[in-house]
């Protein structure tokens, strides 16, 4: 694990998680590094939750460590909460709370409270600050959850889902303003989405996990750089050539279509010999990608 001064904003090393015999989180590895948009991806059940909150210092790990800001996550959350915002999946605000209430009730826990930054955001969002958490929408709500979360004037925000429940206007809003916002200043961002096509133009690295195991790991430029789409007319008793990273195929009526994990110019000269100028070279968006390294896997674990 590294720590120090100049270490990584969370570094989690071989982490596990177990409830009883199921395995939710196993040996999984990564780091946020500072100023990093980080979007930690999966399918409902991989464990993307479970792993978020072992970073939280909610959740001890049966195995492996986890840190923040240098420090560990479970036995020294206490002194790091100051600089992490959080907005969770699901909000745990009280619902007969409004939206003034929690901002006061939050002031006095943080030194860089920015009660005004508050009032802008749901004002921004047209959030009337003095109706109860109960009577507003779900869109609203998540909007509340996220003004919390930045109102601290936070180092590192963790973001659990943060579009959920907003619609197509909400949804880019965030992206656009509040992502891109925090990335700028240098506040450094992870968060769990499904809203794939929403980060593509944010995040700079990605990490997918799997069946609780981490599958993917890596800057987003050099992830989609790597991923093709090839194309080319089906021969009578061909066969695909012996190329690495082959992680899909399928044939639909006279076309095979197969996406590579690792193109390169070895595997083009590979894919040329055996269709030559039928080969068609395509990229694949982070959508795409996903779907292709999940393999349709179901998941065990939150």
């Amino acid at each position: 694990m590294k720590t120090g001064k100049y270490g990584p904003v969370a570094d989690v090393e071989n982490l596990t998680v177990r409830f009883g015999l199921t395995t939710a989180v196993d040996e999984a590895s990564f780091v946020v590094e500072r100023g990093e948009v980080y979007a930690l991806l999966g399918r409902n059940g991989s464990g993307k939750s479970t792993t978020v909150r072992c970073i939280l210092g909610q959740l001890k790990p049966s195995s492996g460590q986890v840190s923040i800001f240098g420090c560990d996550s479970w036995t020294g959350r206490r002194a790091v909460r100051e600089r992490v915002g959080v907005a969770p999946e699901v909000s745990d605000i009280p619902p007969e709370m409004t939206a003034l209430q929690v901002s006061r009730f939050a002031a006095p826990l943080y030194a860089r409270w920015d009660h005004q930054a508050f009032m802008d955001r749901l004002d921004r969002f047209g959030v009337d600050p003095g109706r109860r958490f109960l009577r507003l929408s779900k869109g609203q709500r998540k909007q509340v959850g996220l003004a919390l979360a930045l109102s601290s004037c936070p180092d590192f925000v963790i973001l659990d889902d943060p579009t959920l429940g907003l619609d197509a206007v909400a949804r880019k809003a965030l992206f656009d303003e509040l992502i891109g916002e925090l990335a700028e200043r240098g506040t450094t961002v992870l968060l769990t989405t499904h809203d794939l096509a929403g980060i593509e133009g944010v995040a700079t690295r990605v990490g997918v996990i799997r069946l609780g195991q981490m599958v993917v790991d890596e800057d987003l430029e050099v992830l989609k750089a790597g991923f093709r789409r090839v194309r080319f007319p089906r021969a009578e008793g061909g066969k695909l050539p012996m190329v690495q990273g082959i992680l899909c195929s399928s044939t639909t009526g006279d076309t095979v279509d197969i996406i590579v994990s690792d193109f390169d110019q070895t595997a083009e000269m590979a894919f040329r010999e055996r269709a030559g100028d039928r080969l068609e070279v395509s990229s694949l968006s982070l959508e795409e990608i996903f779907i292709a390294v999940s393999d349709g896997a179901e998941g065990g674990a939150a």
